[in-house]
């Protein structure tokens, strides 16, 4: 199969470099040019516009930011629905809403394009290792055509239902993230408030029915060095839980400590902390609170 891959950001460009090591022929595209000649050093082709690097692929692979830049690089002028031949599967690899996917996929279908919504997690690192977790939607005989690719980037790959179905699970989950690491910054604040010490309370917690995966994941190589530097940044994560919090509007479905969680993360924003990682909304407690919560 030669493959296109489209978007390499944080994320993409480590997904990409995983798919080049499987011997997989691949063509990427980026807005920034300089990404893309690091992969051509190492035997990727380059693309000029995501129509180009779609064209003459059977799998073409999208890491983007966000719903309406997905919409523009899929629908859009030089977009890969003008270039992708028949048969070919796109596999979108963002965080996006339920209801676009969806409404990219029946464009799709009109050109014999097929389309799989696999959202990923386990961040930069798991990019990285290749030790993602993904969650597709979409027709199981479709997936199982293009997992032998998702295996080089994934240590699983879940299949969760229709179309739409990957970014639901995907949502979802980064709504817990969000909700959790508000909550773990808050307690660790508050205990070191109350005088002790913050790696004391990781020992404890972590061992207890406190801990979480945040907690695990975000005090020792973060928020106990001081270390913020993404990671997962907290634009994306506001970004996701704005799309839990519009999709439970969709269906009606109150969102206390979604919608709780959103606020704290925008408050992080407007402190200048949006390009850091999300265990730095420790930050705003600790400065509401006067502590530093260190080694």
């Amino acid at each position: 199969m030669k493959v296109g891959f489209i978007g390499l950001g944080v994320m993409g460009k480590s997904m990409a470099i995983n798919i080049l090591n499987c011997d997989y022929k691949l063509k990427v595209y980026d807005v920034i040019k300089e990404t893309m000649t690091e992969l051509e050093e190492i035997g990727a082709e380059v693309g000029n516009s995501p129509a180009d690097a779609a064209e003459g692929c059977d799998v073409i692979m999208t890491s983007l930011p966000n719903s309406k830049i997905v919409e523009d690089v899929i629908l859009g002028k030089d977009g890969i629905l003008e270039a992708a031949k028949e048969g070919a599967v796109i596999v979108d690899l963002s965080s996006i809403t339920p209801k676009v996917i969806q409404n990219i996929s029946e464009k799709c279908i009109k050109k014999c394009i097929e389309v799989i919504d696999a959202p990923v997690s386990g961040g930069a690192k798991g990019a990285k290792e290749g030790t993602l977790t993904i969650m597709a939607g979409g027709k199981i005989e479709v997936l199982e055509k293009v997992r032998p690719i998702l295996d080089c980037i994934a240590k699983k790959v879940n299949y969760v239902g229709g179309v739409g179905a990957g970014d639901t699970v995907k949502l979802i989950n980064n709504m817990l993230l969000g909700i959790n690491m508000v909550a773990c910054a808050e307690a660790l604040a508050l205990g070191t408030k109350a005088g002790i010490k913050p790696d004391l309370l990781y020992e404890i917690i972590s061992q207890s029915s406190g801990s979480s995966y945040a907690l695990k994941a975000k005090y020792e190589n973060f928020i106990s060095q001081g270390n913020f530097e993404p990671g997962f940044m907290i634009d994306l994560q506001y970004k996701d839980l704005q799309l839990a919090i519009s999709t439970a509007k969709e269906l009606n479905a109150p969102m206390f400590m979604g919608n709780i969680a959103q606020q704290m993360f925008e408050t992080a924003r407007a402190e200048g902390l949006g390009k850091k990682d999300i265990s730095a909304v420790i930050n705003l407690y600790e400065k509401w609170l006067n502590v530093s919560v260190r080694k």
